[in-house]
């Protein structure tokens, strides 16, 4: 099968680089899955999984706090906020990330934020349950 390259970017590290065959994006209008020849396309994530797979019954997945994907006919660059190889969570890690957003939320006035962090912290919760943390 035809791949393209993937490029995973941390705020710390790189978490991912190298040629694959499909990645899937847990993006903010809905999942959206990026194979070889996509059109170009700039969207933003949200809380969740992303798949990549690098070969037929070969891949990993990386948890994804917000970003950016740029996606093109030859590559995907994700620019991550937040994000971790699935092994490195904890509940303990998704428990601080929910905590830390309701105390952003209890702390801002403006409702549009407060919808977004609602938003989020469902995205975690959701996350937890999904990843059985």
């Amino acid at each position: 099968m035809a791949t393209f390259q993937f490029d995973f970017v941390g705020p710390e590290r790189t978490l991912y680089s190298g040629a694959v065959e499909a990645v899937q994006l847990p993006g903010s209008e809905g999942e959206m899955t990026v194979l070889p020849g996509h059109a170009p396309v700039i969207t933003t994530l949200r809380v969740g999984v992303i798949v990549v797979t690098e070969s037929q019954g070969n891949g990993k997945r990386i948890y994804v706090r917000g970003g950016f994907a740029d996606i093109g006919p030859t590559s995907c660059t994700v620019l991550a906020e937040r994000a971790a190889p699935i092994e490195e969570l904890t509940p303990e890690s998704i428990d601080r990330d929910i905590e830390a957003a309701e105390l952003a939320r209890d702390a801002t006035e403006d409702q549009q934020k407060r919808q977004e962090l609602n938003a989020q912290i469902v995205q975690l919760q959701e996350t937890k349950v999904l990843l059985k943390l």
